[in-house]
């Protein structure tokens, strides 16, 4: 069945939604309980579950005098999906060209696809529908939400984002959001494909990446960083041991020698919490090669940096913010966080010490994401930490659609970081950096 979408309002209430929603609620309850923990054991067949589940549906569906061929498969279908998948939601993260999900309650389902969104005909029966589907998602990866505990972050198997809210902190009923993930990683060669980066921007960061620099991706949600970072983590030698740090784990590294940590919220009685800044100081002890920090949002900024700064090379993180200077902004608030009592300049030359790029991804007004900067960080001058762009966004067009034309394209400058690509044996070629070459030494300083 395909998804209908619609732009206008008219919804109805509801109370006036599905005509089968007793018998399916009751046929779901039937099933559940005569099967029971065999929709929960590893050891089963996935396939062998399905039929027979299947068959138990179509049992009970047979005792129902008065039902049309047609409306037993649909239902055997939608019941299907609320047992072993996500019920309504099930075709909207089988379609691959929707990249978010909103859940605004049980009758208000949107999508975002290709950037923008579109309101959907996709109905959950009631509110107690969508809690079961909540409850199922978020249960699967180890965490809970309840009146306790209103509001949880979670993941789905395919590492898509997932987060609920529900009453009383919600006014509205549960609230369902689902950042989906492709099930295809994307490649670097994809990213040029899309108009995400050019040639000469992916050759530079894959050998950033070699040389082992210390790479921060900056942006503003849902701009892309995530898919970013696993692109740019495909450039990672299969040598090397690598030790990801998450919130909720989404990174999908193919390397064979990949170490993946978790953070823990706390239990029902408040006890338990493992946060990221333990998981940052822990890794430090497993042997790393390269340390990966998922999202950096708090104290645990302190940690990465002093990763960095002590034999860590290659390190990566993403941060929200508008620009590269507003992520340098962030990371010295953050490291404030962490409750020591240091001096403003202090974190600034640690931050300036142990960063060596910074690239700067944005949503587009047409949708699109793009990377608008690749930027190196320099000295301090003036107690201020001097930046110089390496590749910058030109726009060339802008169609009455807001349809935007441009590419990422070299500023000339060479960055001043390439005695590390040398110790390391790597080679830049002049022509990356554009036909205006200015090499900077250490007593130069750039814009910022």
């Amino acid at each position: 069945m395909e998804l209908h979408e619609r732009i206008s309002s008219g919804r109805s209430p509801a109370s006036q939604q599905e005509p089968f929603a007793d018998l399916k609620n009751r046929v779901h309850m039937a099933v559940i309980s005569e099967l029971g923990p065999q929709l929960f054991n590893i050891a089963i067949d996935p396939g062998e579950l399905r039929n027979r589940v299947t068959a138990d549906i179509r049992r009970h569906l047979n005792d129902e005098a008065g039902l049309a061929r047609e409306d037993r498969e649909r239902l055997t279908a939608e019941i299907l999906d609320d047992i072993l998948g996500y019920g309504p939601l099930e075709r909207l993260i089988a379609d691959e060209s929707i990249t978010e999900i909103m859940c605004n309650g049980a009758d208000d389902v949107w999508i975002e696809r290709g950037g923008k969104l579109y309101e959907t005909t996709v109905r959950f029966t009631d509110e107690s529908h969508l809690r079961r589907i909540i409850n199922k998602i978020v249960s699967q990866v180890g965490r809970r939400i309840d009146e306790a505990s209103p509001m949880v972050d979670a993941r789905l198997p395919d590492g898509s984002r997932v987060n609920a809210i529900i009453p009383p902190l919600s006014l509205t009923g549960p609230l369902l959001t689902i950042r989906k993930f492709s099930k295809r990683r994307l490649t670097m060669e994809d990213m040029i494909n899309v108009g995400s980066l050019s040639e000469e921007s992916v050759e530079f960061l894959s050998r950033c990446i070699e040389a082992q620099l210390n790479m921060l991706i900056s942006g503003g949600t849902g701009s892309g960083k995530t898919t970013l970072l696993n692109a740019l983590s495909a450039s990672i030698p299969n040598s090397e041991r690598i030790v990801t740090i998450e919130d909720a784990a989404e990174l999908q590294l193919h390397q064979r020698h990949v170490l993946r940590l978790e953070a823990r919220p706390p239990n029902i009685e408040g006890e338990g919490h493992i946060p990221i800044r333990e998981l940052v100081r822990n890794s430090l002890r497993m042997r790393p090669d390269r340390i990966i920090v998922g999202e950096v949002r708090g104290a645990e900024a302190l940690d990465m940096l002093q990763a960095m700064n002590t034999g860590h090379d290659g390190s990566l993180s993403t941060v929200h913010s508008n620009s590269p200077r507003d992520a340098l902004h962030r990371i010295e608030t953050m490291v404030m966080m962490a409750g020591y009592d240091l001096p403003l300049r202090a974190i600034r030359q640690h931050v300036a010490a142990a960063l060596d790029l910074l690239v700067h991804i944005d949503r587009m007004e047409d949708g699109s994401r793009r990377v608008v900067q690749v930027t190196e960080v320099l000295r301090m001058e003036s107690d201020v930490i001097q930046l110089q762009d390496i590749f910058e966004f030109e726009i060339q067009s802008v169609a009455p659609d807001r349809t935007i034309t441009g590419a990422l394209r070299p500023t000339g400058l060479r960055p001043v970081f390439l005695e590390k690509f040398r110790k390391r044996g790597i080679e830049l070629p002049q022509s990356m950096f554009g036909e205006r070459v200015a090499v900077l030494d250490d007593r130069r300083g750039a814009t910022g």
